[in-house]
């Protein structure tokens, strides 16, 4: 065995073990963790088949931007995981069969491929110089498979306005004002006069006449 083979055997195990432990981690934050692990693992085993520019797009998107973002997600958001797990162990014998359904299956197909063809001793050639597999990759993307990207492409992009339309919904309960209607409003329709009814009588100007004094002494006759 020598120094690939023991590289390849270590990155696999560790990626089992973080991937056995997203699925089983109690701690929804532990679980990304060893997510991004897992991640990190993938890649070093693309480096081992020289596929560097697979490697780093799998540690610069998936582990730099999703991850993060999911991490960032889990930890804002006050979710009572508690409540999400109740009636576990009610769906376990059914989550089991559906396991070991999926299971049979994978094993029936790749037990079944390789009995079809004889393994063929592979050439292993030395890279040129001026050879890049990011170049060769390109090129093959978008010339024979240049279709499944503007499919997948155009997938993404649905995704992306379904996300802002649900995002951006008017709400009966929101108070937001269009900014294209602030723009275009103009000075008369700032201010409205609006004439009103009177709800009660004004008073009277005119004074009331005044009233004699009550402490006249008697005898005395008025003015």
């Amino acid at each position: 065995m020598d120094v690939k083979a023991g590289l390849f055997y270590v990155f696999a195990a560790l990626l089992l073990f973080a991937a056995f432990r997203v699925v089983t981690a109690r701690n929804p934050v532990h679980a990304a963790l060893y997510l991004v692990w897992t991640f990190i693992q993938a890649a070093m085993i693309w480096l081992l088949l020289r596929a560097e520019f697979l490697a780093m797009a799998l540690v610069l998107v998936y582990v730099g931007a999703v991850m993060v973002l999911f991490l960032f997600v889990v930890m804002m958001l006050d979710i009572n995981f508690d409540a999400l797990r109740q009636g576990f162990r009610r769906h376990l014998p059914l989550a089991g069969i559906i396991f070991l359904v999926v299971a049979l299956e994978m094993a029936a197909v790749l037990m079944g491929g390789f009995r079809m063809s004889e393994p063929k001793a592979m050439a292993v050639l030395p890279l040129a110089g001026e050879a890049s597999n990011t170049r060769d990759l390109g090129v093959l993307l978008y010339s024979e498979y240049v279709l499944p990207v503007q499919i997948a492409a155009v997938i993404l992009l649905v995704a992306i306005v379904a996300a802002i339309a649900l995002t951006l919904r008017e709400r009966k309960d929101s108070k937001h004002i269009g900014v294209d209607a602030q723009v275009r409003v103009k000075s008369r329709d700032r201010l409205r006069v609006v004439q009103m009814n009177a709800t009660q009588a004004a008073p009277d100007p005119t004074p009331a006449p005044a009233e004699p004094a009550a402490d006249t002494p008697a005898g005395e006759k008025k003015a």
